[in-house]
């Protein structure tokens, strides 16, 4: 079994009450269990983290360094944490950023990741198919 890390940065908490139109009607708690039913037929064993603060995010992608893959939905950070980005960058596991929406059909300040380019690649705009597709990525 792989061991991959699912990270969800700030509001992602939120999911299923904050603009449902844009992330869907699904919890947090709904995708994680989702996401751990078809774990085992991919072969992966999966942990979750999700936090508000960029620090925790930090320290969460350093702990999941030696994994066989994380999947990061950094929220809003994405746009501006050389902080989380440095993190991802200095760890031996793949990162695949994921976005439940397409962020570049979306406002212009959606439109630059600064962590993209230290990741293996970067799912947006599947809704929870994004986690799922990363996942796929590791096998």
């Amino acid at each position: 079994m792989k061991k991959v890390v699912v990270i969800n940065g700030p509001n992602l908490n939120l999911l299923g009450k904050r603009e449902p139109s844009v992330y869907g009607a699904a919890t947090l708690d709904e995708l994680n269990e989702w996401l751990l039913r078809a774990a085992p037929d991919l072969g992966i064993d999966l942990t979750f983290f999700q936090s508000n603060v960029e620090g925790e995010i930090v320290t969460a992608i350093q702990e999941a360094g030696s994994s066989d893959g994380i999947v990061l939905n950094a929220g809003a950070y994405t746009h501006y944490s050389i902080a989380i980005r440095d993190a991802v960058a200095a760890v031996q596991a793949p990162v695949v950023e994921v976005h439940l929406s397409n962020v570049y059909s979306r406002e212009d300040f959606r439109h630059v990741s600064v962590i993209g380019p230290v990741c293996r690649g970067s799912i947006v705009g599947f809704g929870k198919d994004s986690y799922l597709l990363a996942l796929k990525s590791f096998v």
